[in-house]
Protein backbone atom coordinates (compact mmCIF):
# COMPACT_ATOMS: atom_id res chain seq x y z
CA UNK A 1 0.00 0.00 0.00
CA UNK A 2 2.77 2.76 0.76
CA UNK A 3 4.48 1.77 -2.91
CA UNK A 4 0.62 3.29 -4.35
CA UNK A 5 0.49 5.77 -2.16
CA UNK A 6 4.14 7.16 -3.37
CA UNK A 7 3.02 6.19 -6.72
CA UNK A 8 -0.16 8.56 -6.61
CA UNK A 9 1.78 11.45 -4.70
CA UNK A 10 4.49 11.34 -7.32
CA UNK A 11 1.90 11.26 -10.36
CA UNK A 12 0.08 14.14 -8.58
CA UNK A 13 3.28 16.69 -8.09
CA UNK A 14 4.30 16.02 -11.35
CA UNK A 15 0.98 16.26 -13.26
CA UNK A 16 0.48 19.67 -11.28
CA UNK A 17 3.46 20.93 -12.68
CA UNK A 18 3.43 19.64 -16.46
CA UNK A 19 2.62 21.61 -18.99
CA UNK A 20 1.07 20.19 -22.00
CA UNK A 21 2.80 17.25 -23.83
CA UNK A 22 2.43 14.34 -26.51
CA UNK A 23 5.36 12.64 -27.07
CA UNK A 24 5.65 9.36 -28.87
CA UNK A 25 9.06 9.06 -27.38
CA UNK A 26 9.76 10.77 -24.23
CA UNK A 27 13.05 10.06 -23.45
CA UNK A 28 14.52 11.10 -27.00
CA UNK A 29 12.73 14.50 -26.68
CA UNK A 30 14.01 14.60 -22.94
CA UNK A 31 17.57 15.04 -24.45
CA UNK A 32 16.58 17.34 -27.21
CA UNK A 33 15.97 20.86 -26.87
CA UNK A 34 12.89 22.10 -25.61
CA UNK A 35 10.48 24.56 -23.83
CA UNK A 36 9.25 21.67 -21.57
CA UNK A 37 10.61 21.66 -17.72
CA UNK A 38 8.34 18.50 -17.17
CA UNK A 39 7.60 14.74 -19.14
CA UNK A 40 5.47 12.68 -17.91
CA UNK A 41 5.16 9.31 -20.50
CA UNK A 42 4.92 5.84 -20.07
CA UNK A 43 4.06 2.06 -20.85
CA UNK A 44 2.31 -0.93 -20.23
CA UNK A 45 1.84 -4.51 -21.57
CA UNK A 46 -1.41 -6.89 -20.81
CA UNK A 47 -1.07 -10.26 -21.95
CA UNK A 48 -3.01 -13.89 -22.00
CA UNK A 49 -0.91 -16.51 -22.50
CA UNK A 50 -2.40 -19.56 -23.71
CA UNK A 51 -0.79 -23.26 -23.51
CA UNK A 52 -1.94 -25.71 -26.06
CA UNK A 53 -1.71 -29.31 -25.70
CA UNK A 54 -3.70 -31.50 -27.61
CA UNK A 55 -3.82 -34.17 -24.21
CA UNK A 56 -4.17 -32.21 -21.37
CA UNK A 57 -6.36 -29.33 -20.78
CA UNK A 58 -3.94 -26.07 -19.77
CA UNK A 59 -5.06 -22.63 -18.15
CA UNK A 60 -3.75 -19.31 -19.28
CA UNK A 61 -2.38 -16.85 -17.88
CA UNK A 62 -3.66 -13.47 -17.41
CA UNK A 63 -1.79 -11.01 -16.28
CA UNK A 64 -0.71 -7.37 -16.51
CA UNK A 65 2.84 -7.68 -16.77
CA UNK A 66 4.08 -4.18 -16.29
CA UNK A 67 3.24 -0.97 -16.32
CA UNK A 68 6.12 1.75 -16.31
CA UNK A 69 5.79 5.38 -15.40
CA UNK A 70 8.41 7.96 -16.66
CA UNK A 71 9.23 11.06 -15.06
CA UNK A 72 11.70 13.82 -16.81
CA UNK A 73 12.76 17.10 -16.05
CA UNK A 74 15.11 19.78 -18.04
CA UNK A 75 17.40 22.03 -16.01
CA UNK A 76 18.30 23.36 -19.27
CA UNK A 77 18.49 22.97 -22.74
CA UNK A 78 21.72 20.92 -21.30
CA UNK A 79 21.16 18.81 -18.84
CA UNK A 80 18.33 16.20 -17.65
CA UNK A 81 17.15 13.96 -15.77
CA UNK A 82 15.18 10.83 -16.67
CA UNK A 83 13.72 7.97 -14.17
CA UNK A 84 11.40 5.15 -14.62
CA UNK A 85 9.13 3.22 -12.09
CA UNK A 86 8.15 0.19 -13.01
CA UNK A 87 5.02 -2.05 -11.44
CA UNK A 88 5.55 -5.64 -12.36
CA UNK A 89 3.24 -8.21 -11.98
CA UNK A 90 0.58 -5.57 -10.02
CA UNK A 91 2.89 -6.65 -7.12
CA UNK A 92 6.72 -5.75 -7.66
CA UNK A 93 7.84 -2.41 -7.71
CA UNK A 94 10.92 -1.53 -9.67
CA UNK A 95 13.20 1.65 -10.03
CA UNK A 96 14.16 0.77 -14.00
CA UNK A 97 16.13 4.04 -14.82
CA UNK A 98 17.31 6.76 -13.25
CA UNK A 99 19.72 8.85 -15.15
CA UNK A 100 21.25 12.48 -15.88
CA UNK A 101 22.21 13.33 -19.22
CA UNK A 102 24.25 16.57 -19.82
CA UNK A 103 25.56 17.80 -22.85
CA UNK A 104 29.39 18.61 -22.97
CA UNK A 105 29.30 19.60 -26.66
CA UNK A 106 28.36 18.62 -30.00
CA UNK A 107 28.39 15.02 -30.35
CA UNK A 108 29.76 14.41 -26.56
CA UNK A 109 27.27 14.09 -23.87
CA UNK A 110 27.63 12.61 -19.68
CA UNK A 111 25.73 10.20 -18.64
CA UNK A 112 25.37 8.82 -14.96
CA UNK A 113 23.05 6.74 -12.73
CA UNK A 114 20.92 3.95 -13.40
CA UNK A 115 21.16 2.67 -17.10
CA UNK A 116 20.10 0.59 -19.30
CA UNK A 117 23.00 -1.52 -21.08
CA UNK A 118 23.61 -0.83 -24.51
CA UNK A 119 23.19 -4.01 -26.33
CA UNK A 120 20.88 -5.29 -28.82
CA UNK A 121 17.72 -4.41 -30.67
CA UNK A 122 15.14 -4.71 -27.35
CA UNK A 123 16.93 -4.08 -24.21
CA UNK A 124 17.08 -0.05 -24.84
CA UNK A 125 14.03 0.15 -26.62
CA UNK A 126 11.72 -2.66 -25.09
CA UNK A 127 8.07 -0.59 -24.97
CA UNK A 128 5.70 -3.07 -26.66
CA UNK A 129 4.55 -0.67 -29.49
CA UNK A 130 8.28 -1.00 -30.91
CA UNK A 131 8.84 -4.33 -31.25
CA UNK A 132 6.45 -7.32 -32.80
CA UNK A 133 4.85 -10.37 -30.66
CA UNK A 134 2.81 -10.17 -27.57
CA UNK A 135 6.00 -11.21 -25.77
CA UNK A 136 9.87 -10.37 -25.99
CA UNK A 137 12.11 -11.97 -28.10
CA UNK A 138 13.92 -14.97 -25.85
CA UNK A 139 17.03 -14.16 -27.33
CA UNK A 140 16.43 -10.92 -25.10
CA UNK A 141 15.24 -12.21 -22.12
CA UNK A 142 17.82 -15.55 -21.99
CA UNK A 143 21.15 -14.29 -23.81
CA UNK A 144 20.37 -10.62 -23.24
CA UNK A 145 19.00 -10.16 -20.15
CA UNK A 146 16.31 -7.54 -21.13
CA UNK A 147 15.46 -5.53 -19.19
CA UNK A 148 19.03 -5.18 -18.40
CA UNK A 149 19.99 -1.93 -16.01
CA UNK A 150 22.84 -1.49 -13.87
CA UNK A 151 24.30 1.54 -12.04
CA UNK A 152 27.62 3.88 -13.68
CA UNK A 153 28.44 6.75 -15.61
CA UNK A 154 29.91 7.28 -18.94
CA UNK A 155 29.62 9.11 -22.65
CA UNK A 156 27.33 8.93 -25.66
CA UNK A 157 26.72 11.40 -28.48
CA UNK A 158 25.76 11.61 -32.54
CA UNK A 159 27.42 12.53 -35.18
CA UNK A 160 24.89 13.83 -37.50
CA UNK A 161 27.18 14.27 -40.51
CA UNK A 162 28.64 10.21 -40.27
CA UNK A 163 25.15 8.87 -38.91
CA UNK A 164 27.34 6.99 -36.41
CA UNK A 165 26.09 7.21 -32.59
CA UNK A 166 27.99 5.73 -29.72
CA UNK A 167 27.56 4.88 -25.93
CA UNK A 168 30.50 3.94 -23.97
CA UNK A 169 29.88 3.29 -19.78
CA UNK A 170 31.81 1.74 -17.03
CA UNK A 171 29.14 -0.23 -14.90
CA UNK A 172 28.79 -2.70 -11.86
CA UNK A 173 28.47 -6.29 -13.12
CA UNK A 174 26.10 -9.19 -12.85
CA UNK A 175 25.85 -10.70 -8.96
CA UNK A 176 27.42 -13.68 -9.70
CA UNK A 177 27.78 -15.10 -6.07
CA UNK A 178 26.32 -13.82 -2.81
CA UNK A 179 26.64 -17.27 -0.24
CA UNK A 180 24.74 -18.73 -3.38
CA UNK A 181 25.52 -19.20 -6.96
CA UNK A 182 23.17 -16.43 -8.90
CA UNK A 183 24.05 -17.78 -12.56
CA UNK A 184 22.90 -21.08 -14.15
CA UNK A 185 22.74 -23.40 -17.41
CA UNK A 186 18.98 -22.69 -18.17
CA UNK A 187 18.77 -18.75 -17.80
CA UNK A 188 22.31 -18.06 -18.23
CA UNK A 189 22.89 -15.01 -17.14
CA UNK A 190 19.52 -13.32 -16.12
CA UNK A 191 19.30 -14.23 -12.03
CA UNK A 192 22.30 -12.03 -11.80
CA UNK A 193 20.74 -8.82 -12.72
CA UNK A 194 21.33 -6.43 -10.17
CA UNK A 195 18.96 -3.61 -10.82
CA UNK A 196 20.24 -0.78 -8.53
CA UNK A 197 18.85 -2.49 -5.71
CA UNK A 198 21.53 -1.88 -3.06
CA UNK A 199 24.54 -2.89 -5.91
CA UNK A 200 27.52 -3.58 -4.86
CA UNK A 201 30.71 -3.78 -6.60
CA UNK A 202 33.81 -5.98 -6.56
CA UNK A 203 35.16 -4.96 -10.26
CA UNK A 204 33.46 -2.85 -13.15
CA UNK A 205 32.44 -3.70 -16.16
CA UNK A 206 33.09 -2.19 -19.74
CA UNK A 207 29.25 -1.35 -22.20
CA UNK A 208 29.62 -0.47 -25.83
CA UNK A 209 27.22 0.39 -28.91
CA UNK A 210 27.88 1.72 -31.94
CA UNK A 211 24.67 2.96 -34.28
CA UNK A 212 25.15 3.18 -37.93
CA UNK A 213 21.64 4.99 -40.12
CA UNK A 214 23.23 6.90 -42.70
CA UNK A 215 21.22 5.28 -45.27
CA UNK A 216 17.64 5.66 -45.08
CA UNK A 217 15.47 2.97 -43.78
CA UNK A 218 18.63 1.13 -42.95
CA UNK A 219 20.11 0.82 -38.95
CA UNK A 220 22.77 -1.12 -38.25
CA UNK A 221 24.28 -1.56 -34.64
CA UNK A 222 27.50 -3.12 -32.88
CA UNK A 223 27.71 -3.64 -29.26
CA UNK A 224 30.01 -4.91 -26.61
CA UNK A 225 30.01 -6.01 -23.14
CA UNK A 226 33.16 -7.08 -20.92
CA UNK A 227 34.72 -7.51 -17.39
CA UNK A 228 33.74 -9.89 -14.42
CA UNK A 229 31.03 -10.87 -12.49
CA UNK A 230 30.56 -9.68 -8.64
CA UNK A 231 31.15 -11.92 -5.49
CA UNK A 232 30.64 -10.71 -2.14
CA UNK A 233 33.91 -12.49 -1.13
CA UNK A 234 35.62 -10.00 -1.78
CA UNK A 235 34.34 -8.19 0.89
CA UNK A 236 36.86 -7.19 3.67
CA UNK A 237 39.01 -9.94 2.17
CA UNK A 238 42.89 -9.60 3.44
CA UNK A 239 44.82 -8.86 0.34
CA UNK A 240 47.74 -11.28 2.24
CA UNK A 241 44.97 -14.36 2.64
CA UNK A 242 45.94 -16.29 -0.04
CA UNK A 243 43.81 -18.80 0.02
CA UNK A 244 40.45 -16.73 0.58
CA UNK A 245 41.68 -15.02 -2.62
CA UNK A 246 41.73 -17.97 -4.20
CA UNK A 247 37.95 -18.58 -3.05
CA UNK A 248 36.61 -15.30 -4.01
CA UNK A 249 37.94 -15.68 -7.38
CA UNK A 250 36.29 -19.00 -8.09
CA UNK A 251 33.26 -17.64 -7.17
CA UNK A 252 33.46 -14.54 -10.35
CA UNK A 253 33.06 -15.54 -14.34
CA UNK A 254 34.63 -13.69 -16.47
CA UNK A 255 32.21 -11.79 -19.37
CA UNK A 256 32.87 -11.17 -23.04
CA UNK A 257 29.74 -10.60 -25.29
CA UNK A 258 29.44 -9.23 -28.43
CA UNK A 259 26.51 -8.40 -30.58
CA UNK A 260 25.19 -7.21 -33.88
CA UNK A 261 21.83 -5.91 -35.08
CA UNK A 262 20.32 -4.67 -37.82
CA UNK A 263 16.63 -2.97 -38.80
CA UNK A 264 15.94 -2.46 -42.21
CA UNK A 265 12.48 -0.83 -43.68
CA UNK A 266 12.23 -0.50 -47.64
CA UNK A 267 8.47 0.14 -48.85
CA UNK A 268 5.94 -1.42 -46.53
CA UNK A 269 8.36 -4.29 -45.67
CA UNK A 270 10.83 -4.36 -42.48
CA UNK A 271 13.22 -7.04 -41.65
CA UNK A 272 15.23 -7.19 -38.28
CA UNK A 273 17.88 -10.08 -37.30
CA UNK A 274 20.05 -9.85 -33.90
CA UNK A 275 22.82 -12.13 -33.49
CA UNK A 276 24.65 -12.41 -29.73
CA UNK A 277 27.53 -14.38 -28.57
CA UNK A 278 28.74 -14.32 -25.22
CA UNK A 279 32.27 -16.34 -23.88
CA UNK A 280 32.27 -17.23 -20.16
CA UNK A 281 35.65 -17.86 -18.64
CA UNK A 282 36.31 -19.28 -15.42
CA UNK A 283 33.29 -21.38 -15.32
CA UNK A 284 34.84 -25.13 -14.88
CA UNK A 285 36.32 -23.58 -10.63
CA UNK A 286 32.66 -21.28 -10.71
CA UNK A 287 30.85 -24.49 -11.01
CA UNK A 288 32.83 -26.20 -8.68
CA UNK A 289 32.81 -23.72 -6.47
CA UNK A 290 28.66 -23.53 -6.19
CA UNK A 291 27.35 -26.48 -7.96
CA UNK A 292 26.11 -24.73 -10.69
CA UNK A 293 25.87 -25.74 -14.46
CA UNK A 294 26.71 -22.30 -15.98
CA UNK A 295 27.85 -22.73 -19.47
CA UNK A 296 30.74 -21.37 -20.91
CA UNK A 297 29.40 -20.15 -24.22
CA UNK A 298 25.99 -18.77 -24.40
CA UNK A 299 24.69 -17.79 -27.84
CA UNK A 300 21.36 -16.49 -29.69
CA UNK A 301 20.01 -15.10 -33.04
CA UNK A 302 16.97 -13.84 -34.85
CA UNK A 303 15.48 -13.17 -37.81
CA UNK A 304 12.02 -11.52 -38.74
CA UNK A 305 10.02 -10.37 -41.39
CA UNK A 306 6.88 -8.46 -41.42
CA UNK A 307 4.95 -6.60 -43.97
CA UNK A 308 2.56 -3.10 -42.71
CA UNK A 309 -0.62 -2.53 -44.50
CA UNK A 310 -1.74 1.17 -43.89
CA UNK A 311 -5.33 0.80 -44.09
CA UNK A 312 -6.23 4.33 -42.75
CA UNK A 313 -2.86 6.59 -42.26
CA UNK A 314 0.79 6.39 -41.09
CA UNK A 315 -0.18 6.30 -37.60
CA UNK A 316 -4.10 5.10 -37.48
CA UNK A 317 -5.12 1.31 -38.08
CA UNK A 318 -1.48 -0.52 -39.66
CA UNK A 319 -1.90 -4.28 -39.73
CA UNK A 320 1.28 -5.61 -39.55
CA UNK A 321 1.21 -9.49 -39.94
CA UNK A 322 5.20 -11.42 -39.60
CA UNK A 323 7.43 -14.28 -38.58
CA UNK A 324 10.10 -14.53 -36.45
CA UNK A 325 12.64 -17.51 -35.97
CA UNK A 326 14.68 -17.62 -32.99
CA UNK A 327 17.56 -19.76 -31.84
CA UNK A 328 18.99 -19.22 -28.20
CA UNK A 329 21.44 -21.96 -26.53
CA UNK A 330 22.77 -21.26 -22.91
CA UNK A 331 24.87 -24.25 -23.16
CA UNK A 332 26.48 -23.67 -26.67
CA UNK A 333 29.98 -24.99 -24.80
CA UNK A 334 30.32 -25.91 -21.14
CA UNK A 335 33.48 -26.89 -19.43
CA UNK A 336 35.01 -30.50 -19.06
CA UNK A 337 33.27 -31.29 -15.99
CA UNK A 338 29.88 -31.08 -16.94
CA UNK A 339 27.92 -32.64 -20.49
CA UNK A 340 26.02 -30.13 -22.81
CA UNK A 341 22.29 -29.92 -22.02
CA UNK A 342 20.40 -30.15 -25.59
CA UNK A 343 17.53 -28.87 -23.64
CA UNK A 344 19.35 -25.72 -23.28
CA UNK A 345 19.28 -25.43 -26.60
CA UNK A 346 16.29 -24.03 -27.88
CA UNK A 347 14.18 -22.32 -30.93
CA UNK A 348 11.19 -20.77 -31.46
CA UNK A 349 8.81 -19.77 -34.53
CA UNK A 350 6.74 -16.58 -33.85
CA UNK A 351 3.62 -15.78 -36.20
CA UNK A 352 1.24 -13.10 -35.47
CA UNK A 353 0.10 -9.78 -36.36
CA UNK A 354 0.24 -6.60 -34.91
CA UNK A 355 -2.69 -3.80 -35.10
CA UNK A 356 -1.58 -0.45 -34.34
CA UNK A 357 -4.68 1.60 -33.20
CA UNK A 358 -2.73 4.65 -33.25
CA UNK A 359 0.99 5.57 -32.56
CA UNK A 360 2.09 4.28 -29.51
CA UNK A 361 -1.47 1.52 -28.81
CA UNK A 362 -1.34 -1.72 -30.36
CA UNK A 363 -3.18 -4.86 -30.19
CA UNK A 364 -1.44 -7.97 -30.97
CA UNK A 365 -1.81 -11.89 -31.22
CA UNK A 366 0.52 -14.96 -31.88
CA UNK A 367 1.32 -18.02 -32.08
CA UNK A 368 4.58 -19.88 -31.21
CA UNK A 369 6.13 -23.70 -31.69
CA UNK A 370 8.41 -24.37 -28.80
CA UNK A 371 11.20 -27.11 -29.10
CA UNK A 372 14.40 -27.82 -27.88
CA UNK A 373 17.46 -30.37 -29.11
CA UNK A 374 16.79 -33.02 -26.50
CA UNK A 375 13.34 -33.76 -28.26
CA UNK A 376 11.31 -33.89 -30.70
CA UNK A 377 8.44 -33.16 -29.55
CA UNK A 378 7.36 -29.16 -29.81
CA UNK A 379 4.95 -27.04 -27.47
CA UNK A 380 2.66 -24.69 -29.08
CA UNK A 381 1.35 -21.59 -27.17
CA UNK A 382 -1.53 -18.74 -28.19
CA UNK A 383 -0.76 -15.22 -26.96
CA UNK A 384 -2.72 -12.03 -26.79
CA UNK A 385 -2.06 -8.70 -25.78
CA UNK A 386 -2.35 -5.32 -25.19
CA UNK A 387 0.51 -2.76 -25.70
CA UNK A 388 0.42 1.21 -25.33
CA UNK A 389 3.41 4.02 -24.87
CA UNK A 390 3.08 7.51 -24.42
Amino acid sequence: MKYKILLLLLLAVFAGNAQENNFSNATNKLLSKTDEKITIGGYAQIDYNQAIDNDTYQNGKLDVHRMVLLFGYNFSDKTQFVTELELEHVTEVYVEQAWINHRISNGLNFRGGLMLVPMGLINEYHEPPTFNGVERPSVDKYIVPTTWREIGAGINGYFSSTGISYQAYLLNGFNGYNGSAKLGGKSGLRSGRQKGAESYISSPNLALKANWNAIPGLKIGVSGYFGKTQSTLYNELNKNDAAAKAQADSSVVGISMLGIDGVYAIDNFEFRAQYIHATLSNTKAYNRFTGSDVGSALQGFYVEGAYNFKLKNENEYVLSPFVRYENYNTHLKVDDSLTLNDAYNRSEITMGVTFQLSRGAVLKADYQLLSNAATTESNTQLNLGIGIWF
